[in-house]
């Protein structure tokens, strides 16, 4: 633990964002000016970080504790996580929601981890010629990818082929959804599966019903959770993440309705609200939330203005 670094918890999606940032403002403005050598050396680093936490030649160099009272907010194993067999994934510490993952194969940050690796191979072969390092962000894509076919698909008694959260590749998985991004539900918003992929389908049935157990069903609302701030919190970005990532309009304008009758009067998003009282909620201005919120808004706009009347 370093002073100055805050907070020093390693996760997936922190280096995915970097990359996804660069190709949605390359796709948008054609402006290649940002992406010079610094750049190049910044992609260099996420595969080299991203190999080291495959674990395939030991732990690697991250660890993390802390004395805390809660458990989600240190690491198991002497600071390295739970066991778990390197089969090619990679390992996250932390999810989105800043909590310690249970098994350290996160499935939707690894989901990411495969697009946001083929989106910087594209721009170091179109942008800087750099064949050798696209190379690299491909393989350990497809490397990814793989591991992911043979084990992120699990069995669920009442559902049957669903997408875990997390595993370790020993058998063990865990089936929830976090109201984060990247999020299982949040799949094909970050373009990683089809959003009338079968398996997509029968994950989004649980996360969205009490077969999971963060999801919120109360007098004000009903809608996902997670595990970050108890039970009970309904999660706007979850609410939005459901309506980014559907394909109905009903399902679409009911999402829209609750987060403007849940926001408790303040006219922003929160981070989470209670499913029986809106007026209860955790950070009067979280900006992740408030902005994918205008993303939903202007999607909707842009496909299906008539549900905004």
């Amino acid at each position: 633990m370093k002073p100055g670094v805050h907070e020093r918890k390693w996760e997936v999606d922190s280096l995915c964002y970097t990359i996804r940032l660069a190709y949605g403002y390359w796709k948008t403005s054609k402006d290649t000016a940002p992406f010079d050598d610094a750049w190049r050396e910044a992609i260099t680093k996420i595969v080299r970080t991203f190999r080291e936490q495959q674990r395939k030649d030991g732990k690697g160099p991250y660890h993390f504790m802390r004395r805390t009272e809660f458990q989600t907010d240190t690491v198991a194993g002497h600071g390295y996580g739970n066991p778990a067999k390197p089969v090619g994934m990679i390992f996250s510490m932390f999810r989105p929601s800043d909590d310690a993952t249970v098994f350290p194969f996160l499935i939707p940050s690894n989901f990411f981890a495969v697009v946001s690796l083929r989106q910087a191979a594209e721009m170091l072969e179109q942008i800087s010629h750099d064949v050798a390092l696209a190379g690299q962000c491909r393989a350990l894509a497809d490397e990814v990818e793989q591991a992911l076919h043979q084990h992120a698909v699990v069995h669920h008694a009442k559902l049957g082929q669903v997408y875990a959260y997390e595993v370790d590749a020993y058998g063990n998985y865990y089936c929830i959804d976090d109201g984060n991004v990247p999020s299982l539900l949040s799949l094909p918003y970050l373009g990683a599966v089809k959003s009338d992929d079968k398996i997509y389908q029968n994950t989004r049935h649980l996360v969205l019903s009490d077969a999971n157990p963060y999801y919120c069903q109360g007098k004000a609302a009903n809608g996902p959770g997670g595990p970050h701030v108890g039970m009970d919190m309904i999660w706007p970005l979850g609410l939005i993440v459901q309506g980014l990532t559907s394909t109905n309009d009903s399902e679409i304008r009911e999402c829209l309705i609750t987060l403007q009758k849940t926001h408790a009067g303040t006219g922003f998003m929160h981070e989470a609200f209670n499913k029986d009282d809106p007026k209860k909620f955790t950070r009067s201005w979280f900006a992740w939330a408030n902005t994918i919120f205008g993303e939903l808004v202007l999607k909707t706009f842009n496909e299906r203005a008539s549900l905004l009347d």
